[in-house]
């Protein structure tokens, strides 16, 4: 997975380096600045059979602010690349039966097959540098201050390379039972009140960088307002390839609404 990884910065930065060396003129170089709020979940593909409910969901500062700059390569195609700071973050809360654990209670480290409640604290803050393709759809809707015509649509697809400046993967389980070891191991309760309850903290098995892909379409609202629409997905999983304590892989898909200004 570290050959995927590198193999998709190095992707990234030879794709920016050689398009910025085939930009022709300043008037085809367009700058802007976004700001928006995603929503998603840290979470495996399908949801399986050990996860038996959903009990909550919350929502938590999953903000992004970023600079974009889009090369107008010909006709109705551009390249577009930027940084972006972001949060994927994640509170929610589940009921299982036969999950895999691990957790401390009492200051003892207990591994098993957990039956219960488990709540869920995620928060992955993130340099963000997308490479996307660009389309443009439909009529010029507003001309800009250079006499430009900026299109109603557009349409974007590519990969993404963040690195995570602050991890967290944390929680507590309660209202069940560890079968300590195995199945039909010694068993464990696990009460509601805070002291009857167990914690874990995986922050550091965290991969410090995400690679994914992100579809997106942007709308012209104004000769310089915008808004847009993303729907990003990692492929890497959030977590290093040797963990084993969660069985599922936990992928951040999350989709994103912003606002967009164009500054040049």
């Amino acid at each position: 997975m570290k050959k995927v990884i590198l193999s998709t910065i190095l992707f990234l930065l030879l794709a920016l380096g050689s398009t910025a060396a085939m930009m022709p003129t300043d008037g085809d170089l367009t700058l802007e600045a976004r700001a928006g709020y995603s929503v998603g979940a840290t979470a495996p593909i399908g949801i399986p059979a050990t996860i038996r409910k959903v009990n909550s969901f919350s929502l938590t500062p999953n903000v992004l602010i970023g600079i974009d700059a889009r090369w107008h390569m010909c006709g109705r195609w551009a390249l577009q690349s930027g940084l972006h700071f972001e949060n994927k973050g994640m509170d929610a809360a589940v009921t299982t039966k036969g999950y895999h654990m691990a957790m401390v209670k009492g200051g003892e480290r207990l591994e098993g097959v957990y039956t219960g409640r488990v709540e869920q604290h995620v928060k992955q803050w993130m340099l963000t540098l997308p490479l996307q393709a660009c389309y443009d759809l439909g009529k010029a809707s507003a001309t800009g201050d250079d006499g430009s015509h900026r299109p109603l649509w557009r349409l974007r697809a590519g990969p993404y390379v963040s690195l995570l400046t602050a991890r967290g993967f944390s929680g507590n389980v309660s209202d069940g039972y560890l079968r300590k070891d195995n199945p039909t191991g010694q068993k464990i309760e696990m009460g509601h009140e805070p002291e009857e309850r167990a914690t874990y903290d995986f922050s550091e098995d965290m991969r410090r960088w995400q690679v994914g892909v992100a579809v997106g379409a942007d709308w012209s609202l104004a000769s310089r307002l915008g808004l847009s629409a993303d729907l990003s997905w990692g492929l890497t999983g959030i977590m290093h390839s040797d963990f084993k304590t969660v069985e599922q892989t936990l992928y951040p898909i999350y989709g994103t609404i912003s606002i967009t200004y164009k500054l040049k």
